[in-house]
C-alpha cells in the first residue's frame, strides 16, 4: 500500500485529512478491507505456516519443548511477514512507476527492476507519450459528500475508442510474485468505481479540480516477467455497491467495542473476586 501525503493510519485504518478543514475521509481501500471478506486469506496463511514448519521441521522439533512460547510466536508471524514483505515491494514498484511517468530519478532496486521493465514495455506497446497522454499519476480524489477519499494510480489516454480514438482510462496497478497476470478480484471493480465517481481531484497546491470524465477503467497487473491490462466494469452499479459497503464500514468504525451487560431486576453487579496467593 502506498503512502499518499494526506493519508494517516488510525486505529480504524487509513483516513485522509481534508486540507479544506472538513472531517477526515475514510480511504477506499480501508472500506474494502473492513467490509469485504477475504475468504482466500485463511487458506493462504495456513499454507504458508504449514510450509514453514515442514521446511524447518528439525529446528521446530528441537525447540518445541524448551522454547515453545517463542516458537509459537515466530510461527504465527510467518504469514504476516510474507504479507508485509510483498506490500513493501508493491509500494516500491508503485513509486518507481510514478517516478518514471514524472521523469524523476528512480532508485536502483534489483527487485523492482523487472516489474518496472514490464510497465515501460506496456507503455511502449500502447504508444504512450508520457508528456501528451498521461493526465495524472498518484493523484488524490475526494468525495466529501459521501465521506471517502482515495488515490488513483494513473489517468491516461489510450487509443481504445472507435477507429483508434483516444479515451481516458483510470488504471490501478496490482503487483504479485505468484498470481497470474490476468487474475483480478471482484473488489478491484469496487475500488475503481469509488475513484471514478469521486467528486473532486486534489491538486498539488491542495485546491480542488472537478473529477474528469473517465471513459474506461482497468487493472494493470505487473509481474516480473509479464503484464496484462484487465478492463473492469466499474460503472454506476459498482459504485452503488461500494456505497453500501461504505456505510457499513463507517458504522463499524464508529461503533463501541464493548457494551454493558443487562442485569435482571433487583440484581446488582457482583464484586470482583480477589485471589489470595498463599506463600509457597
Amino acid at each position: 500500500m502506498t503512502n499518499p501525503r494526506l493519508a494517516t493510519d488510525t486505529d480504524n485504518g487509513r483516513y485522509y485529512t481534508d486540507p479544506a478543514g472538513g472531517p477526515a475521509l475514510v480511504s477506499v481501500t480501508n472500506v474494502l478491507a473492513t467490509a469485504v471478506a477475504k475468504h482466500a486469506l485463511i487458506p493462504w496463511a495456513v499454507k504458508l505456516t504449514t510450509e514453514h514448519i515442514l521446511d524447518n521441521l528439525t529446528e521446530v522439533n528441537d525447540r518445541i519443548d524448551d522454547d515453545r512460547p517463542a516458537l509459537t510466536r515466530e510461527i504465527k508471524a510467518v504469514h504476516r511477514q510474507v504479507k508485509e514483505t510483498a506490500g513493501d515491494l508493491g509500494d516500491r514498484i508503485h513509486a518507481a512507476a510514478e517516478n518514471h511517468v514524472l521523469g524523476a530519478p528512480i532508485a536502483d532496486d534489483p527487485e523492482v527492476a523487472p516489474y518496472l521493465d514490464q510497465f515501460v514495455r506496456w507503455l511502449t506497446m500502447w504508444g504512450v507519450d508520457l508528456a501528451e497522454h498521461v493526465e495524472a499519476t498518484e493523484i488524490t480524489v475526494f468525495h466529501r459528500h459521501l465521506g471517502y477519499a482515495g488515490t488513483a494510480d494513473l489517468l491516461i489516454w489510450l487509443p481504445t475508442g472507435p477507429d483508434g480514438a483516444m479515451q481516458l482510462w483510470l488504471i490501478d496497478f496490482k503487483t504479485s510474485a505468484t498470481r497470474s497476470a490476468k487474475s483480478v478480484y471482484p473488489e478491484n471493480t469496487l475500488q475503481l468505481a469509488a475513484l471514478r465517481y469521486a467528486e473532486t481531484v486534489l491538486l498539488p497546491d491542495d485546491t480542488d479540480a472537478p473529477m474528469p470524465n473517465i471513459e474506461r477503467t482497468g487493472v494493470l497487473n505487473l509481474r516480473a516477467k509479464t503484464h496484462a491490462l484487465v478492463e473492469m466494469p466499474a460503472g454506476r452499479e459498482a459504485h452503488r455497491a461500494f456505497r453500501g459497503l461504505l456505510g457499513g464500514a463507517q458504522w463499524l468504525h464508529e461503533a463501541p467495542s464493548t457494551y454493558p451487560a443487562l442485569l435482571a431486576p433487583g440484581q446488582t453487579e457482583p464484586a470482583r473476586r480477589r485471589t489470595i496467593r498463599k506463600a509457597a
